[in-house]
Order: structure tokens, then C-alpha cells, then sequence
């Protein structure tokens, strides 16, 4: 849940000096000055945290008073790594593209030589974070969360790994990529004995404080409630804070941008029981273009796993983003200089026809998600579905036909001799029978691997009709399309 008054915009961070007060907690802080009053920084000279402020990728700093000044202090170049983490919980199988400024923030921590943790809540999602929520989440069963748990470990792996191998590249005399590691907090909360965590964290968190939030308070003043399950959910991520700070030094926890009451529970509980300063920060939520936050919730996630949504969907996703957004997405979503992402909008305003920016984000994205061979696999099914590409079609498995064109009847069929367009187009149930169907054919109603066919006797012929991978692409009229494999070749 956001609480922009205690927390701190991070928009002037490029002109930071290093003060080290903070403010005690329940007193909010002085607003921020804007970046135009503060003194500027050179790009080369900026730390982390100015230089994704300015990419516009780390929102808010918690706590308020001094601590962005702190926090660049401490991020910057040359000085020790610190650790940072950010929380996903497994409320499904897959996490999705409103994640991924999360995930692109400890990449960036770890861009610059610090440490990362991914922590999936094992745990806490058997309890359900209350942010921004109206109602209680259904439950879930102990099993489903547990493979919800793995699959999220395996996908955020991935990213870290096809981060790694295609996406960075050290500069000279620059740091090298800081270490990564996928925690479930199941491993320390799943142990952890209810009276001893009461006695221990709870003792030094403050009911008033929780109850100040204001997803809190509108959450107790409707019908339904709040359950005591949801209620302790901020503590219980508070703990996850504790626990890292305790065991891998962990001083910074990421969150989107409704995580900031969560963000200022772990603060008030590592900082009561450490003493040590210890910070949040926030990235920016995505929505679709009605203002709706993207996810499983709302029904309208773009999944990371392709499963769930193919390279192919995914890749469509960003390249279809409007001109007014894909600048920002291109700063959110991707590791490209900032010089490069302006020359690439300085070429689109003289060129927007070849959408480069779309296709670029589209590009950097799916490599990110899928990898090489998922880049190119939605590039494969482009140039097939929108290019009539027949040497696309043929370099294509089974697996993208599949997810290219899901609703798509399939059908086995053996090549007969003089088998004709019209044979085939009964045989796969494609047309009717009688006049009506062949006059289908005779009306250009029906191509085969984009080539239309008018002669419904045309005979079929290898290498044209039937691709060289033993598939035909049938499609009648506009939409409905047929995939034939053919058998005994």
C-alpha cells in the first residue's frame, strides 16, 4: 500500500550529498526539494541510485529525511556492495510483466556489483498480501503453494541466467556482476514457533503503526473485514527483512510501488532490533491502458512462462505499446543506455513507420524472458503469421504451431496421389460439403501456407501445399486456421 507522505520521491537523487540524518519515524518528513533546486551531477559521477531515478525506474526512498542522501552515499561506486532483496509471492505458477521492474531493480543492484536476493514467500502466501485489496484472496492449499513456490524459483533463475549470458557485458575498470541467490522464506518461517516470533519481532512492532495504514483502515471499516491472517502479513515480510539482514547482511528491500506500508514495517522492525540503518524503495506499477494494474487479479497478466504465454505473445505485447509509453518502457524494461534509447526515439519521430522502438523493446524484453532461442522463435511465428513467410513456416516445431495458432483444429492425413486442394480442405472438415464449399475455393476464400488457392482441383505438391517438415497451414477465410501433418512422406 503506497504512503507518499512518508515516503520520499527519488527524482532529485542526481544532485545528492551525503547527509546521514534520519528522521524518527512516526514524525513525517519535510517534502522533497525538486530536482531543478538541487545542485546537478554528471552522469559519469552518478551512483545507482541517481542514474535509475533518472531512468525513472526507482520511485520513492524510505525513509524520507535523509535518507536518499544516505542511501547514494552508501550505493556509491567504488564503495563496498551492499545486499538488496525483493519479495514474489507464488499466487501463481508463473510470474508475469508487472513484476518485471522488480526483477529488472536487483538486476541493476547487480549490474553494479552488489548482491541480490529473490525471495519467493512460500510462506506468506499461504496468508495473502492485503495490499490494495478489497477483499480477502481465496485460500490456498499448502501443495499448490509449494509448486507455485518451485516454478517461481526456476522462472526467476531463468531471468537471472539469460541476464547474465546475453544481457552483460562488464565495462572496463567497472564491477563485475554482483552474486544472485532464489530463497524461499518457508525455509525461516516455516520453523519459526508462533510464540517465539510473538515474543521476538512482535514484541517490537506497533500496533498503532499498522493500524495507520491506509489499506489497513479501509480494509477494518468495510463489511467484510480484515482476517487476523491478513492483519499479521506485514509483519510476517517484516521478518523476512530481519532474517536477511541477519544472515546475509541484506540493508535495502525493492518493492512495487503498493508495497510501501510492508516496506515500512520491515524498516521499523530491522532498524528497532539492529540499530543499523536500513532502507526501501519502491518501482513504479504497471498498468494497462484503462489504469488497471497488470496481473492475475485484474485477468489481463502477459505471463513469463511460456506455458502461459508464448515467446510470440509476449514479443506482440511490447511491440504493439503505443508511442506515448514505449520510451518509458524502454528506460523500465531494458539495460540500454540512456544515449541509446534517445537516438532510437530521435530515428522513430523520422521513421515511425518501422516502429524501432517497439520492435527493439520487444527484442531486448523477449531475450531477457526467453532467451536467444525464444527471440527467435517469436520472430519465426511473426514473419509466419503476418509475413506469409513459407520458409518461417518450415523452420517452425510443433510447439510454436501449437502455441501460434491455439485454437487451431489439427489433423493426420496421408498423402494420396492426385490428392486435391478441395480433397484436403473436406478431409481436415475445413469447408462444406456441396456447391457451397468449393465455391469457397472459387471465391479466394482458402490459402495454403499463405499462397491462395482459386482451382479447387489443383493438385497438391510437395514443397508448396506440404512444407519440407511434413506440415501444411491451411486457413479458410480470415481466421480460422487448420494445421495438417502428413504422414508416411
Amino acid at each position: 500500500m503506497a504512503a507518499p507522505a512518508l515516503g520520499r520521491r527519488c527524482g532529485g537523487a542526481a544532485g545528492l550529498r551525503g547527509g546521514l540524518r534520519r528522521a524518527p519515524l512516526p514524525a513525517p518528513p519535510p517534502a522533497p526539494r525538486p530536482l531543478h533546486e538541487r545542485a546537478p551531477r554528471s552522469r559519469s559521477s552518478a551512483g545507482l541510485l541517481a542514474a535509475q531515478c533518472e531512468r525513472g525506474l526507482f520511485q520513492e526512498v524510505f525513509p524520507g529525511q535523509g535518507a536518499e542522501e544516505q542511501l547514494a552515499a552508501l550505493l556509491e561506486p567504488g564503495r563496498p556492495p551492499v545486499t538488496a532483496y525483493c519479495g514474489f509471492d507464488p499466487t501463481a505458477d508463473s510470474l508475469h510483466v508487472g513484476h518485471l521492474p522488480a526483477v529488472a531493480a536487483l538486476l541493476h543492484f547487480q549490474r553494479a556489483g552488489h548482491n541480490v536476493v529473490a525471495v519467493v514467500g512460500g510462506a506468506t502466501a499461504r496468508l495473502g498480501d492485503p495490499s490494495g485489496r478489497l477483499r480477502a484472496r481465496e485460500p490456498v492449499a499448502a501443495g499448490r503453494v509449494r509448486a507455485h513456490a518451485r516454478a517461481l524459483r526456476l522462472c526467476l533463475w531463468r531471468l537471472f541466467e539469460n541476464h547474465r549470458r546475453l544481457l552483460w557485458a562488464p565495462g572496463p575498470g567497472g564491477p563485475g556482476l554482483g552474486r544472485a541467490e532464489v530463497l524461499d522464506n518457508a525455509r525461516w518461517l516455516g520453523r519459526q514457533p508462533l510464540l517465539g516470533f510473538l515474543c521476538g519481532a512482535g514484541g517490537r512492532l506497533r500496533m498503532g503503526t499498522l493500524l495507520s495504514r491506509q489499506g489497513c483502515r479501509e480494509r477494518l471499516r468495510s463489511a467484510e473485514g480484515m482476517s487476523l491472517a491478513e492483519f499479521v502479513y506485514p509483519a510476517l515480510q517484516a521478518y523476512d527483512f530481519l532474517h536477511l539482514h541477519r544472515r546475509r547482511g541484506c540493508r535495502i528491500q525493492l518493492g512495487g510501488a503498493d508495497q510501501m506500508g510492508n516496506i515500512m514495517s520491515g524498516y521499523e522492525l530491522v532498524t528497532k532490533m539492529t540499530g543499523t540503518d536500513v532502507f526501501g524503495i519502491t518501482v513504479p506499477l504497471i498498468t494497462s491502458t484503462t489504469g488497471d494494474k497488470l496481473g492475475k487479479t485484474a485477468g489481463n497478466a502477459v505471463w513469463l512462462n511460456r506455458d502461459k504465454t508464448s515467446p510470440f505473445e509476449l514479443y506482440q505485447f511490447f511491440v504493439r505499446q503505443q508511442d506515448d509509453i514505449v520510451e518509458k518502457y524502454l528506460k523500465l524494461f531494458t539495460f540500454l543506455p540512456l544515449e541509446e534509447i534517445a537516438h532510437i526515439m530521435e530515428m522513430h519521430a523520422k521513421e515511425p513507420e518501422k516502429w524501432g522502438p517497439q520492435k527493439r523493446l520487444a527484442a531486448e524484453v523477449t531475450k531477457l524472458v526467453h532467451g536467444t532461442e525464444g527471440l527467435e522463435s517469436a520472430k519465426r511465428c511473426t514473419r509466419a503469421l503476418y509475413y506469409s513467410s513459407v520458409e518461417a513456416l518450415e523452420a517452425m516445431s510443433d510447439q510454436e504451431l501449437q502455441e501460434l495458432f491455439k485454437q487451431a483444429p489439427s489433423a493426420e492425413l496421408v498423402l494420396e496421389p492426385g490428392m486435391s486442394v478441395l480433397d484436403l480442405c473436406r478431409k481436415a472438415n475445413a469447408i462444406q460439403d456441396g456447391p457451397s464449399g468449393y465455391q469457397k475455393i472459387t471465391d479466394g476464400g482458402v490459402s495454403v501456407n499463405g499462397i491462395r488457392v482459386t482451382n479447387p482441383e489443383t493438385v497438391l505438391i510437395l514443397g508448396q501445399h506440404i512444407l519440407k517438415n511434413g506440415v501444411s497451414l491451411l486457413r479458410v477465410g480470415k481466421k480460422n486456421y487448420y494445421i495438417i501433418k502428413w504422414l508416411q512422406l
